[in-house]
Order: C-alpha cells, then structure tokens, then sequence
C-alpha cells in the first residue's frame, strides 16, 4: 500500500517561499520512496513558487484555515501523515490533526508557537543546543536541513580569474523589498565586482545585471565568490555548497541563526539594514579573496546534504506505526 502524506504550507509575495522550498525537498525525498505527496495551502503572486510545485509534479490542494475542516479533509484525502510548517497557522491544528488519528510532523524554527505534534523538526543551526518549549522528539540542528535535489547534485564551480563575482537575492520574493537597496551598497563600494540580483521586481541597478526568480539560482549559488542574502532558509544551500556569505535579516526568525553563523565566523554580518557600516564589510569582502574563502570554509561541512533522508525515515515511521 502507498503511504500518503500531506504538507500543509504557504507561499507567497509577501511572505516569501521559504516554507514552500524546504517542504519540497522533504517531498522529492518521499517521492523518491514511492510515497504519494500532496501540498494543502496557496501559493499567492509568485509563478516561480507555484513552478516549484508544478514541475515536480506535486498537487497542491486549498487549505482550510480551521483545524477540523483541515483535518476532515486531509482524512478524506487518506493521508498516512501530515507535515506542517506555517506560522500562520492556528496552534490547535496539530492537536485536532492528532486526535482524527494522523501523525503530525511540525517544521519549526526555534519557538513552536503553541503547536502540538507527534515530532518537531527544527533545522536551524545550534538549535539541538537551545531549549524547547514543548515536549516531544524533536530532530534538531544542521545535520536535518532539507535540501532540494538541485544543490544536492552541485559543487562549487572554478575560481576564474577577474572581479569577484557576487550574488545578491532575499528569497524567491523578496517579501520584504530589499534588493535594492543591497544593491545599493554594493555598488557604494566603489570597488569592481560582477553583480546580479535576483529580484521579482525589475529596477536599474547600473553595472548589476537584475534578474527575476530563477531555478538557475543553485547554479549561481555555486558560481558565486560572495553572496548577499538575508539569513533564511537559503543559508542552509550555501552551507553545503561552501559559499561565502554576507548576511542581513528581514526577519525576526532569521535572527537566531544570523546570529549563530557570524558567531561561528561561518558569514560575515551586515546587520539589519544597508549603512555605512554594512557598506564598508561588503568592501573588505570584495576587496580580499582569502577573507571571502574563510568564511566558505567554516560553513563548508556544517550541511552534510542528508538531512532531509533522516527527516523521511523519521516521518515514515511515524506514518506506519
């Protein structure tokens, strides 16, 4: 009998696609097991997102808000579990889910914010060193991160000769409209580098090339000497590909593990906003290659690219207990 498991998420314009992205790498895993998957949510003014699901084959199916609807209909669907990673969701939902007889997987990051579930799954860094509100298994730390076949598949791509290459992107939506003015400070530097932002909003960035939402985004990842990003879920890819990073946040989740990362010396810090401060690290970056490199470095390693297989045997022994 094929086990059935439904992912309920969101992605959207504002409020990004991060979710979505770690949801479908846990998916290509199940999928590769013969598991049936089905995402439960919307996805809202993001094509690239809705491709993410679209060429991969995986439905999505709208979600009610209410904990009972969701959990009638993902009995009616004949699901053998369900993960869920929102945080706009109500903090019964796991609760009700469990009492119609269906395991719960919670994707967290750091507070669970009252959801109750039969396993937690929080991949940010240091986080199996950090204290946990509820009780219950929990898989903890970067060796969970869930990561999609196309940066599993890649390696870092020859250093060529020239300026550096830099890479500059917030999510696949830039939910909180900052590309510009990262791309700003990068060109505030005044030093040569070859730029490209990713951003769903075209604007005239001077030397940077601006392009929109790309699933050749793993490839540029690779390819890049430093990337500028906010510390999301992007950060785990990076991780594994060893490539420098210079962070921000747009968020307050994404603290705890900007902060963990600068700590650990694995990206430099930009703090919150694109200052003079934040300009004149980006110029030491661009400016000192083995600077760069040793923060690729540090964070080469600490994803090992098998979280999401751990994560899967986990939830599957949840789905035929």
């Amino acid at each position: 009998m094929t086990a059935r498991v439904g992912i309920r998420c969101d992605a959207g314009a504002r409020s990004g696609v991060g979710h979505l992205v770690r949801c479908v790498a846990l998916a290509e895993e199940l999928v590769a097991r013969g598991v049936e998957v089905v995402f439960l949510g919307e996805v809202r003014d993001s094509p690239w997102g809705r491709a993410q699901l679209d060429g991969r084959g995986l439905p999505l199916v709208p979600a009610p808000h209410e904990p009972e609807k969701l959990a009638a209909l993902a009995r009616g669907l004949g699901f053998d579990a369900v993960v869920l990673d929102s945080y706009e969701l109500a903090p019964a939902t796991g609760s009700v889910l469990r009492a119609a007889g269906l395991p719960v997987l919670a994707i967290v990051d750091g507070d669970p914010l009252g959801q109750e579930a039969d396993l937690y799954l929080d991949q940010n860094l240091g986080a199996e060193h950090r204290p946990f509100t509820l009780s219950g298994p929990r898989l903890a730390g970067s060796s969970h991160v869930l990561l999609r076949d196309s940066v599993r598949r890649r390696t870092r791509a020859p250093r060529p000769d020239g300026p550096p290459r830099v890479l500059c992107f917030f999510g696949g939506t830039d939910s909180a409209g900052v590309a510009r003015r990262w791309a700003d400070a990068l060109n505030a530097t005044g030093l040569p580098f070859l730029g490209t932002v990713v951003s769903p909003v075209p604007f005239d960035a001077g030397p940077i090339a601006v392009i929109p939402p790309t699933d050749r985004l793993p490839e540029l990842m690779a390819a890049a000497d430093l990337v500028v990003t906010a510390a999301g879920s992007a950060v785990w890819e990076l991780l594994h590909l060893g490539a420098p990073m210079a962070l921000t946040w747009v968020a307050a989740n994404q603290l705890i593990g900007y902060e963990e990362l600068v700590r650990r010396r694995a990206a430099a810090g930009l703090g919150p906003a694109p200052g003079p401060e934040a300009v004149a690290t980006l110029a030491k970056l661009l400016a000192d290659p083995a600077a760069r490199e040793e923060h690729g470095r540090r964070g080469r390693g600490l994803v090992d690219g098998k979280g999401r297989e751990r994560v899967a045997d986990a939830l599957l022994a949840l789905a035929v207990r």
